[in-house]
């Protein structure tokens, strides 16, 4: 069997990605597979990924692409080395939202997620896309986190190069929309499965039943599908 990076991305903060994302490690380490469950703060720690980790706090708060390029294709080479069945990562490919932060334009963007394509392989790749109304996202968020979230991810976005129109949560709204826009279109041009989760219409229990359903359909797991 092929190896399979599961990449479990969002179009918005408090979409619900990392929720459906703990759900889906759980069960495929119930298969008895070998999952590296990949979450979002582990880029910073995970050994392949240190070049990452250091250029991001050499002071300019930003990642050259091919060192992102880099470091998935030594991720991936490891974890074919150990033997692992499941890649599944939490908000790591393809790195679209950070690529926008940081001020690259999409024909550059595009070429990275080209230059990804082949950097995975043999791994076969999974992309779910988690997917919500970022103005209701954006305020689950900050129910989630707390007031001062709210600052924090406006200062944030409001201090790249990409994102600097933003300047309150509205305008974070609008950003998202249109990196939504984006990623939607880049991401029909790769190779990979995409399956978009709608969470305007699903709750979380849902879009975990709907996400299984469609990951039984391609990996031909043993056992009943999610009703």
């Amino acid at each position: 069997m092929a190896m399979r990076l599961i990449s479990v991305i969002g179009n918005s903060p408090g979409a619900g990605k990392s929720t459906l994302c703990r759900a889906l490690a759980r069960w495929l380490s119930g298969t008895g597979a070998s999952v590296d469950h990949f979450e979002e703060a582990d880029i910073l720690k995970r050994a392949a990924f240190r070049p990452v980790a250091e250029e991001f706090a050499d002071g300019t708060g930003s990642v050259r692409p091919a060192t992102l390029v880099e470091c998935t294709r030594a991720y991936v080479a490891e974890s074919l080395a150990e033997g692992r069945d499941y890649l599944l990562t939490d908000a790591l490919l393809p790195f679209i939202p950070s690529l926008v932060a940081w001020g690259h334009p999409e024909e550059t963007v595009r070429h990275v997620l080209a230059e990804l394509a082949r950097a995975v392989k043999p791994a076969e790749v999974i992309l779910v896309y988690v997917h919500d109304d970022p103005e209701r996202a954006l305020r689950r968020a900050v129910d989630r986190e707390g007031g001062g979230w709210e600052d924090w991810y406006v200062s944030k976005l409001a201090a790249s190069p990409g994102t600097r129109a933003v300047r309150d949560l509205a305008s974070a709204a609008a950003h998202l929309r249109s990196e939504a826009e984006l990623t939607r279109r880049l991401l029909g041009r790769t190779p990979w499965h995409v399956l978009t989760v709608d969470m305007g219409t699903l709750n979380a229990e849902e879009a975990y039943a709907r996400t299984r359903r469609y990951l039984n359909g391609l990996l031909a797991l043993p056992g009943r599908p999610a009703a």
